[in-house]
């Protein structure tokens, strides 16, 4: 018996799905070996996750509001890489949207609530955006790399707003405190929930990826996106302005990152801080690997990831195990999605050993 890799035409929506339940699965399954390592039952340890994402309407609800931000961080990383424009720099796109709604927000224009909210993410839109498109033009006139830009931005960036938040945009009643000052009353997003932390937010983020899937299946710009990513050369001959279509992506990326910056800033915290996000840049990454860089699946990925993280926090409580467990499940998940891919590229076909014979 002998078998040799074939590759796939293309790979069905069934087995994507199958692949990114089976990186979560396969990544729970390794991490229950740490788990039993530190003295615990990893099925406890599971059951106390789901109870603590999943087990009241406040769980639910920090849930889907830890989900919000890694919503349109996971659709600002899936619509560039379906373009092979490769956005590291989310989690700096997010600072400087959360930072332009600050500046916008916080006394500078004076309007009603419904024009105001719009105002801050358009705002928070374009600042993101620009943070992309800069180092994409940088790719394209230099051949320069983005990976390693963006990545450096996102530092550059932070310790920008550090600055702002020590210095000219410091809150004065902070007492101390290094943050900015509050958004105004009009500029801050409405709860869904009275009472509870989850806001308006997690409507944006769903209008977003429903936006998104029908511009990638719908519009021309998706079919352009798909071809400059599958073949870049072969889309410019076929007369596809693949350049513009590059700047197009990049400000829709980093757009959709910093509207998750305007989401936490107007949504949760009311003023910008250093800890603002915890990661949500850099998780987005893996929410996009998750959903097999589907806009609709990018909304399930966000909910799988948040819950880990919500989960763990009181599963660390009632058990004394470590939350960081959390980081594990999600970088598993990650590396397993990355051997899962081999396999929608590839198929496996098993042959005998007198037929492969005969064959040569």
């Amino acid at each position: 018996m002998s078998f040799r890799l074939e590759p796939r035409v293309d790979a069905s929506i069934t087995l994507k799905l199958m692949v990114s339940l089976g990186a979560a699965l396969a990544a729970l399954l390794l991490v229950a070996v740490p788990v039993l390592f530190a003295g615990g039952s990893p099925l406890s340890a599971y059951g106390l996750i789901v109870q603590g994402a999943f087990g009241s309407m406040f769980a639910f609800s920090e849930t889907l509001n830890r989900a919000t931000p890694l919503v349109l961080t996971g659709l600002a990383a899936a619509v560039a890489f379906r373009a092979k424009l490769w956005n590291i720099g989310a989690e700096g796109q997010l600072y400087i949207g959360a930072l332009a709604a600050v500046l916008v927000g916080s006394g500078l224009l004076q309007m009603p609530p419904a024009l105001m909210i719009p105002t801050i993410m358009i705002a928070g839109f374009l600042a993101g955006g620009l943070m992309m498109v800069i180092p994409t033009m940088l790719k394209q006139r230099f051949g320069a790399d983005e990976v390693v830009i963006t990545l450096l931005l996102n530092f550059v960036v932070i310790l920008f707003v550090q600055m702002l938040i020590e210095g000219p945009l410091k809150d004065p009643l902070s007492m101390g405190w290094p943050q900015s000052v509050p958004l105004l009353a009009e500029a801050k997003l409405p709860k869904l929930i009275p009472r509870l932390r989850l806001h308006w937010g997690l409507i944006i983020g769903l209008a977003a990826s429903i936006l998104l899937w029908i511009m990638v299946r719908k519009t021309v710009l998706g079919f352009e996106i798909k071809a400059v990513g599958e073949n870049r050369a072969a889309a410019r001959f076929a007369g596809i302005p693949v350049d513009a279509t590059m700047l197009k992506v990049a400000l829709i990326s980093g757009g959709l990152a910093g509207l998750a910056g305007v989401s936490e800033v107007s949504g949760v915290k009311g003023y910008l801080s250093a800890d603002l996000s915890p990661g949500f840049g850099y998780s987005g990454i893996v929410v996009a690997m998750l959903a097999g860089l589907s806009p609709i699946g990018t909304v399930f990925a966000a909910i799988f990831v948040a819950a880990v993280f919500v989960g763990a926090d009181s599963m660390s409580r009632a058990t004394g195990i470590s939350n960081y467990l959390a980081d594990l499940v999600v970088a598993l998940s990650l590396l397993c999605v990355l051997v899962g891919g081999f396999f929608l590229r590839f198929r496996i076909r098993y042959e005998r050993a007198d037929a492969a014979r005969a064959g040569e």
